[in-house]
């Protein structure tokens, strides 16, 4: 059997095969409410239905100000479960298993009210200068992630992964250049890291489903967020009950000292790098378009889990198409394997 098609374990959710559908932002919410709509339900259970084995349903805001846009998913609010339980009902049934990313974009939302962040310092010219965060703005925060993770459960997501990526706010607080504070979540790379370590913790002991985290390995400015802070962090993440790692890059300045060429598997290190670290599911991603690249990553114990986000964009039916490739079109849903003789 190829590596691809062969189940893992999040915790104790098994997956029947390591294809990952990332978070992906739709921007479809409509009427500020951040619920989902027959679009999201269509576009999961299409890939579900496609064979994919996790989904990751996009960036979903704990609060209104943490959306990026007005049009993001919430789950700030009781009256958002039922239509998340609806999306989760029409996916799984197709055997996918499904997992929310909790998110918050601190300084880079795009929405009316004031942004908040763990410094007065804007994203660049097109965003507004946020507002430094108290320390009871910090308790609240943390409060709006636990909140949103009981909903999810209640819900019936399978897994949630915490954003502390792409410069939203919790790897804000991560990066020296953004977080200029000098009270106990500023300074040392301890201080810098407390943010996310207490959410985890705290979201942990309040649902009863894996929780992991998506990390940018690389801020891509010289003294800044580097892979061996991400190391040392999925190290730390691990053992506060941590159950998978997702590696992205990126995100946190408008302006930066280099950049890796945007070539296919171009991420991919970060997540080898941290692998190599750490005892639980790794999972990678970065321009991944085809079912040998997945293989390939699979066997040279890049990761655990191979993240398609623009392939499964483009095509909903990517992971049959994979099948075929890898000799096994009898895990292709039957009703379309003539499709693939």
């Amino acid at each position: 059997m190829p590596l691809l098609f062969t189940p893992f374990k999040i915790g104790e959710v098994e997956i029947k095969n390591r294809i990952v559908m990332p978070p992906m932002c739709m921007y479809k919410a409509k009427d500020d409410n951040g619920m989902p709509r027959c679009f999201h339900k269509l576009h999961y259970a299409a890939r579900s239905l496609g064979g994919v084995g996790l989904i990751i349903v996009e960036a979903t805001a704990v609060e209104p100000r943490g959306r990026i846009t007005h049009n993001d998913l919430g789950l700030w609010s009781d009256e958002q479960i039922e239509d998340h339980a609806k999306l989760v009902k029409d996916s799984s049934k197709y055997g996918a298993k499904m997992a929310i990313q909790l998110a918050h974009a601190g300084r880079k939302s795009t929405c009316d009210s004031e942004p908040i962040a763990p410094s007065a310092l804007k994203f660049s010219d097109e965003y507004k200068t946020p507002k430094e965060m108290s320390l009871d703005d910090i308790n609240l925060i943390k409060a709006k992630f636990v909140e949103a993770a009981l909903r999810a459960q209640k819900a019936g997501y399978d897994i949630i992964e915490i954003h502390a990526a792409h410069g939203y706010l919790i790897s804000e607080f991560l990066s020296p250049g953004i977080n200029k504070r000098s009270d106990k979540y500023g300074g040392s790379f301890e201080n810098r890291t407390r943010l996310l370590k207490e959410i985890l913790t705290e979201v942990k002991a309040a649902v009863d489903i894996p929780v992991g985290v998506r990390i940018s390995a690389q801020s891509f400015v010289k003294d800044d967020w580097s892979l061996a802070d991400s190391v040392k962090l999925a190290v730390e993440l691990e053992k506060l009950g941590a159950a998978f790692i997702h590696v992205s890059s990126g995100g946190f300045f408008e302006k930066v000292d280099f950049m890796p060429r945007l070539v296919p598997l171009y991420q991919c290190s970060y997540a080898k790098a941290i692998k190599e670290a750490v005892n639980i599911p790794v999972i990678a991603v970065g321009l991944i378009t085809t079912a040998s690249e997945g293989e390939a990553l699979l066997l040279g114990e890049v990761c655990d889990g191979v993240a398609y986000g623009r392939e499964l964009l483009r095509n909903p039916n990517f992971a049959q198409l994979a099948m075929k490739e890898l000799g096994v079109s009898e895990l292709i849903e039957k009703p379309y394997r003539r499709a693939f003789n």
